[in-house]
C-alpha cells in the first residue's frame, strides 16, 4: 500500500511539474499555436469551412463581417464564403509550400553533401551555379518559370523548388567542409567505406539540425512566394482559393470592400511571421555556440 501511494503521489507531483517544465522549455507558444491553426485547416478543410469556398452567390454578394451571421468574414464580389475561402487558402499554401521546399531542400542538401565531401572541379560546379541562383531575385525567377511553363500547382511547386535549393547546398556544404576533417570521417576513409556510405551514415546525421534550422527559416519565405506569384496571376487559376489570388482580387475595391483583401493579407503576415519566429527560435536552440552564450 505504502508502495502503491508513493507511485501515485510521484505520478502527481510530475504532473503538477507539467507547467513549470513547459515555462521552462521557452517554447515559442504563439508561432506554434498558428502553425497548429494551419495545419488544421489544411488537413480539415471540408470539416471546418462552413460553405463550398468556390460556390458563386450573387444574391450574397459584398456582405460586410458582421452583416450575416453565417458568413462571419462576410463575402465577396461573387458570393462566395471568405472565411472558407481563408481555409481552403491555408490548405493551398501548405501544401505547395511543403512540396516545394521538400523538393529543394533535398536536391540542395544532396548537392551540398557532394560538393563540400569531394571539393575540386565539382565542387566548384555546384558552388557557381549555386551563386547564379542566389544572384537573381527570387521572384523574378519564378515569374520566368512559371511564364514559360504555364499556370499550375506543378509548375508553382517546381519554380519553387529551383529557387531555394541553393541556399541548402551552400549552407550543408560549409557544414561538410568542417565535418569531414574530424576523426571519425578519417577512419572511416581509413576503414575503406565508400563515400556515399561515409555521408549517408557519418556526415549527413550532423547536418540534420542545420538542415532543420534552414527548413524553419525558408517555409514562411516560400509562403510568401506562393501567395506573391498567385497575386500577380501565375499561381494557381482565377476563383481558386489562394491567399495571393484573394488579395488580387480585393485590391481594385479595397476602399469599398476592404475585407476581401485585409483579411488573406493578414493571414499571409501572421504565417509568415509565426515561421519566421520559430525558425530564429530553432536556430537559437540548435546552435551549440548561441546556447553557450
Amino acid at each position: 500500500m505504502a508502495s502503491t501511494a508513493t507511485l501515485a503521489t510521484g505520478r502527481l507531483e510530475g504532473i503538477l511539474a507539467l507547467p513549470k517544465r513547459a515555462r521552462q522549455a521557452r517554447l515559442p507558444w504563439f508561432p506554434l499555436a498558428i502553425m497548429m491553426v494551419l495545419l488544421l485547416c489544411a488537413l480539415f478543410a471540408p470539416l471546418l469551412a462552413p460553405h463550398d469556398p468556390t460556390e458563386i452567390k450573387m444574391l450574397d454578394s459584398h456582405l460586410a463581417p458582421g452583416d450575416n451571421p453565417a458568413y462571419p468574414l462576410g463575402t465577396d464580389i461573387m458570393g462566395r464564403d471568405m472565411l472558407s475561402r481563408l481555409i481552403y487558402g491555408a490548405r493551398t499554401a501548405l501544401f505547395i509550400s511543403l512540396i516545394a521546399l521538400g523538393t529543394g531542400a533535398f536536391v540542395g542538401t544532396v548537392l551540398g553533401l557532394v560538393a563540400g565531401f569531394r571539393t575540386g572541379w565539382l565542387d566548384h560546379l555546384i558552388m557557381r551555379t549555386a551563386d547564379a541562383a542566389l544572384g537573381f531575385p527570387t521572384i523574378l525567377v519564378a515569374m520566368i518559370i512559371v511564364t514559360i511553363l504555364g499556370a499550375g500547382i506543378e509548375n508553382i511547386i517546381l519554380a519553387v523548388a529551383l529557387t531555394v535549393w541553393a541556399r541548402f547546398a551552400r549552407m550543408i556544404r560549409g557544414d561538410v567542409l568542417a565535418i569531414k576533417e574530424l576523426d571519425f570521417v578519417t577512419f572511416a576513409k581509413i576503414a575503406g567505406l565508400s563515400m556515399p556510405v561515409i555521408i549517408i551514415r557519418h556526415i549527413f546525421p550532423n547536418t540534420v539540425n542545420t538542415l532543420l534550422v534552414i527548413t524553419s527559416l525558408q517555409i514562411g519565405q516560400v509562403i510568401l512566394l506562393e501567395a506573391s506569384l498567385s497575386f500577380l496571376g501565375l499561381g494557381l487559376p482565377p476563383g481558386d482559393p489562394a491567399w495571393g489570388i484573394m488579395v488580387a482580387e480585393g485590391r481594385g475595391v479595397i476602399l469599398d470592400v476592404w475585407w476581401l483583401a485585409l483579411f488573406p493579407g493578414l493571414a499571409i503576415t501572421i504565417v509568415v511571421l509565426a515561421f519566421n519566429f520559430f525558425g530564429d527560435w530553432m536556430r537559437d536552440t540548435l546552435d551549440p555556440k548561441l546556447r553557450r552564450v
